[in-house]
């Protein structure tokens, strides 16, 4: 997998997870902290034993979604591994099946296991290692009660883990609930100045903020941004005013149907928008690689979350943007940032108001949905197989595909969309004609 050093906190924790201790660390996303309890509960696991080994909790589905790929990659070398995720927002019937075939480790969100625990759908009496992700999260996101039903119906003989970003005093208490004698590691989350550089900028007033924000998107052209806003309203707003305007912008957060959520990521994940607006749901766990720029259209309540914001850019060596816009009330939280970042904010000046002439940029790619999928034993060969074939598009003009059990999606070129369209719709993929649109 091309890792080829340890990430400090794999360096911490995993040396005390393979010797068994129940461990209790604080790291931010993107630090490595899947490989370090996914190696471990892989170490003490036994392929033979068919039944749940290994439980990981999670936050939210995509968080999950991640986990559990991970732990499938990390588990390519080891012979019928079965990972099961079992998570809310997606219907019960496929994994009531999954579950009655068995499986060793499941990867889920607290609310759908306990739904099948009630149920008597999930045997978790043989479970030898419990690891809570993002723990701050979930506890945030009130999962307190199900966390509680979970581990009392695990047994008391086990190994727990507990990854946390941040660490309120509601850890500390579960950690005394749950844990014997953990080992605390503990890995500084500040960022490289080098690979992240911060602008902040005065506004007056939510206008201003909305002001500021196009100045700077006009003027830098992000081909990946985040805009980060504090409630559900305020990130749906400024998506509709910048998709008023003309830019390539999705909105991201709780009030979104589940599906919905996932088409949203799916196309910022692939290039197909530009900009995505989201709440801090988005701040965390998501897979999104290389993002030029972060904004912060109004400061996190907590110091933490604008250090997790601004880390979503500068990830694994590459540079990044962070901007922040902040108001005269703000001064408390600013000094927070300050005191945390350990640096004098200075005050940035706007573009000059003629960057108002630009056009915003589309989003280099476009999505094809098709109404086929691995249900259908269709693979992501046979896309490529269907668009390059017989004056169809080129290889390197297609993106991202992802295949799911009854629908897939491709990401192509903009300039090639049509064409690929038609290629799909009018051609034959595995013999047939296939059902296909634009997302």
């Amino acid at each position: 997998m091309k890792f080829d050093a340890m990430t400090p906190i794999q360096a911490q924790s995993l040396p005390l997870i393979l010797a068994g201790d129940d461990v209790i660390a604080q790291a931010k996303t993107g630090s490595g902290k899947t490989a370090a309890f996914g190696l471990g509960l892989l170490h003490r696991f036994d392929v033979k034993r068919f039944r749940i080994q290994a439980m990981v909790l999670c936050p939210t589905r995509e968080l999950a979604d991640q986990v559990a790929k991970e732990i499938r990659t990390l588990a390519r070398g080891i012979h019928n591994v079965k990972v099961l995720t079992l998570c809310g927002g997606v219907p019960m019937g496929p994994q009531i099946g999954s579950l009655e075939h068995g499986a060793h480790i499941i990867v889920g969100t607290p609310g759908r296991i306990v739904d099948h625990l009630d149920r008597n759908r999930l045997d978790l009496s043989h479970v030898s290692m419990l690891i809570l992700d993002e723990a701050d999260r979930m506890l945030e996101m009130g999962f307190q009660d199900h966390l509680d039903q979970i581990v009392s119906r695990t047994p008391h003989e086990r190994q727990t883990l507990l990854f946390s970003a941040t660490f309120p005093e509601q850890i500390q208490t579960i950690a005394n609930q749950i844990m014997y004698k953990p080992n605390m590691v503990k890995v500084e989350s500040t960022h490289d100045d080098v690979t992240i550089e911060q602008q902040f900028y005065l506004v007056d007033d939510n206008q201003g903020r909305l002001d500021a924000l196009e100045l700077l998107l006009l003027d830098k052209q992000p081909k990946s941004a985040v805009v980060f806003c504090n409630t559900k309203r305020e990130t749906q707003k400024v998506a509709d005013t910048l998709a008023d305007k003309g830019f390539s912008v999705l909105a991201l957060h709780g009030d979104l149907e589940q599906r919905d959520r996932d088409k949203m990521l799916l196309q910022f994940a692939n290039k197909s928008a530009r900009i995505l607006v989201a709440t801090d749901v988005a701040a965390r766990g998501l897979d999104i690689d290389n993002l030029d720029a972060v904004f912060n259209y109004h400061i996190a309540y907590d110091t933490e979350v604008h250090i997790h914001r601004i880390g979503r850019t500068g990830r694994a060596g590459s540079t990044g943007v962070a901007y922040t816009f902040f108001s005269h009330d703000d001064g408390y939280k600013m000094s927070l940032i300050e005191d945390a970042l350990k640096f004098e904010v200075v005050e940035s000046s706007l573009p000059p108001m003629s960057v108002l002439n630009k056009q915003p940029q589309s989003a280099d790619m476009i999505t094809i949905q098709i109404d086929s999928g691995k249900k259908h034993k269709l693979r992501p060969g046979d896309i490529v197989g269907g668009l390059t074939g017989d004056n169809g598009i080129a290889g390197d003009q297609i993106g991202k595909i992802k295949v799911t059990d009854i629908r897939s999606y491709v990401a192509v070129e903009r300039s090639v969309a049509n064409k690929a369209l038609k290629k799909l719709t009018q051609g034959k993929v595995k013999g047939k004609t296939l059902r296909a649109w634009f997302l």
